[in-house]
């Protein structure tokens, strides 16, 4: 909570008239807490406005496939995901936490750059971790299946995967056995 009575002066735009000065009335940190909302006063017109201000996190360039160095875009993953996860049961705030696990890991990395191709694997490993449909159609589009036997053996490698990964089933005598 925000004592209004210290209201500290500051260079903030007003989106308004453009005066630089304002003060700040109210500042409240998120739920999460990694993004300050505060409520500001222009000290010429008086008008009122919000800013959020957030702490820019430095991501790492992202090598494409023909050596062209771009930024990382959130949306373009979000994009990708929300194409892939298209007529499926996934919330969006699932998809923005997909992003949000990629954009922590590469910035724990450290580097200052990333190949796409890593990108690509981080975001195929959460797919499949959410829904096995998203990620077949993901990975259709990012590996680029030439034709059905490449397909095909991409669905056998994630039934394997799946079926590894799957508890094992006790029976009615208690035994335990591998499978459904």
């Amino acid at each position: 909570i925000y004592d209004a009575s210290f209201a500290p002066r500051s260079l903030m735009k007003c989106p308004f008239c453009a005066h630089e000065e304002s003060k700040v009335t109210d500042s409240r940190a998120s739920t999460a807490g990694d993004v300050t909302r505060r409520r500001r006063e222009c000290e010429k017109c008086a008008r009122r406005f919000t800013t959020y201000e957030r702490v820019e996190e430095v991501l790492p360039l992202v090598i494409k496939k023909d050596g062209r160095r771009e930024t990382f875009e959130r949306q373009k993953i979000l994009s990708g995901l929300r194409r892939a996860c298209d007529k499926r049961a996934i919330p969006l705030a699932r998809l923005e936490q997909i992003v949000d696990n990629i954009e922590k890991e590469l910035i724990e990395t450290g580097e200052k750059e990333v190949s796409a191709q890593l990108v690509g694997e981080k975001v195929m490993t959460e797919l499949r971790a959410t829904d096995d449909i998203a990620y077949v159609r993901f990975a259709s589009v990012y590996r680029a299946f030439r034709d059905l036997e490449e397909f095909r053996t991409e669905l056998d490698r994630l039934s394997r995967l799946r079926d590894s990964d799957s508890p094992p089933v006790v029976s009615a005598d208690n035994s335990p056995k591998m499978g459904d």
